[in-house]
């Protein structure tokens, strides 16, 4: 018991120390253009006193329950219920999501919202060949983002290209940008990996915002045109497709067109990663990520492994970022920071590693989670801060964790006494 309170205090004081500085002080500019604060010392002792009886109660479940006991409280029928609902969630997810556009229809938010989703899905599973598969820690992936996007920006509006062709045009361009920063991280691993790909991020928004005659600066380019039913414009006029087919026109039909496109390209990013994984080079991909030195005893070529890796997450990467240009409209700096790259890390992260399932829930989870919590103000962050911590806690290797080979042996196998120095097999 004097363990279990030497650590809640120890919690309680950090979270006075974090908490009087986020929640116990606030600060504005007042009307006359001096700054004004406030105090919120209630608050601040309510959430130190909440930490404090919450690390007693996890403490307290720990030694309860021990690295077994949660194992021996779950019936073998919940057991059963659970790996009947995991089989069947995927499918059920599928199809409620090809309904969505015709259940929510004329909730332009909710459309919106959910293609938000599906772009990150995307790009989490695009990350997750490199960190998941590959074992590969990326926190520049934006700059993949930021290349499609632009790629297919000054495509579109200088040479008048279709979304169709420039798509693969910036898929490949993000592609080679991801085998040129493969080249120089072959002999970095952990944190020099991490910091070589946060600073090619860096470099790559640096580059995009100083290269005013190409990208714009910061003022970015706009203009960029909406995508085409493969020729015919989803718009009013008399060649649009409403008028082709004899409906009445609705700005929402270019809405539920984005929408069904993402989740094309998102599929399409599934198949392919699931198709990879059961290839050589997939199987070479998570020899890596299990132990490099032993990939190279068995003669797999790490660096065509590691290169590969990081292009066909970049290709990925760089069909997300078409796709955010055509349904933006208008692409700038701001919207490829390294906040984006954390995003997608932490939903990978989260979601498990290898995991394409929980990499979606994850996605669904966090950026739901942000809208559901906007009306908190203050304290969505932190609330969504919590959620995060807790699920690392009891799930560290994600909401769905699948680091499980995809070759593996089933049952022993015998070997022949002549192969064995003792003499028996």
């Amino acid at each position: 018991m004097t363990y279990i309170l030497k650590k809640s205090l120890l919690s309680a004081l950090v979270a006075l120390v974090l908490f009087s500085l986020m929640v116990g002080v606030r600060t504005e500019a007042g009307s006359d253009g001096q700054l004004t604060y406030w105090t919120r010392f209630d608050e601040v002792a309510a959430l130190v006193a909440a930490v404090f009886g919450g690390s007693i109660v996890i403490e307290l479940l720990r030694q309860w329950l021990g690295p077994t006991g949660a194992e021996k409280l779950v019936p073998p029928a919940v057991h059963r219920g659970m790996s009947f609902i995991g089989r069947y969630l995927a499918p059920a997810l599928l199809i409620f999501t090809l309904l969505v556009p015709v259940i929510f229809y004329n909730q332009r938010y909710i459309l919106d919202l959910a293609i938000l989703v599906l772009t990150y899905v995307m790009l989490g599973w695009g990350l997750n060949v490199v960190v998941g598969l590959a074992g590969l820690l990326d926190l520049g992936y934006v700059a993949f983002y930021a290349v499609g996007a632009y790629s297919y920006g000054l495509l579109a509006t200088n040479f008048g290209w279709s979304f169709w062709i420039c798509l693969p045009l910036a898929g490949i361009l993000a592609a080679f940008w991801g085998v040129l920063l493969g080249f120089p991280v072959l002999r970095l691993r952990g944190d020099y990996l991490a910091i070589v790909t946060l600073a090619f991020g860096e470099i790559i928004r640096l580059v995009i915002i100083n290269w005013q005659s190409l990208t714009g600066g910061p003022n970015g380019v706009s203009g960029i045109p909406r995508p085409t039913f493969f020729g015919i414009p989803l718009d009013n006029s008399d060649d649009g497709l409403a008028a082709k087919l004899g409906i009445e026109y609705s700005a929402t039909h270019r809405i539920v067109f984005l929408f069904y496109l993402i989740l094309a390209l998102a599929l399409l990013t599934n198949w392919v990663t699931i198709r990879l994984r059961r290839l050589p080079i997939g199987r070479a991909w998570e020899a890596l990520r299990e132990d490099e030195v032993a990939c190279r005893a068995l003669g797999i070529n790490t660096t065509t492994t590691k290169l590969t890796a990081f292009a066909t997450g970049a290709m990925f990467g760089g069909f997300a970022g078409a796709f955010f240009a055509t349904r933006q409209g208008f692409i700038s700096p701001e919207s490829f920071t390294f906040q984006e790259s954390a995003l997608v890390l932490a939903i990978v992260v989260l979601g498990g590693m290898g995991s394409q399932l929980g990499v979606a829930l994850a996605a669904l989870a966090m950026i739901g989670g942000f809208e559901l919590f906007r009306s908190l103000e203050t304290y969505r962050m932190l609330v969504f801060g919590m959620a995060m911590v807790l699920i690392m806690i009891w799930r560290p290797r994600g909401l769905v964790g699948h680091r499980a080979p995809t070759v593996y042996l089933t049952k022993a196998q015998a070997i022949s006494s002549d192969l064995v120095k003792e003499g028996h097999g």
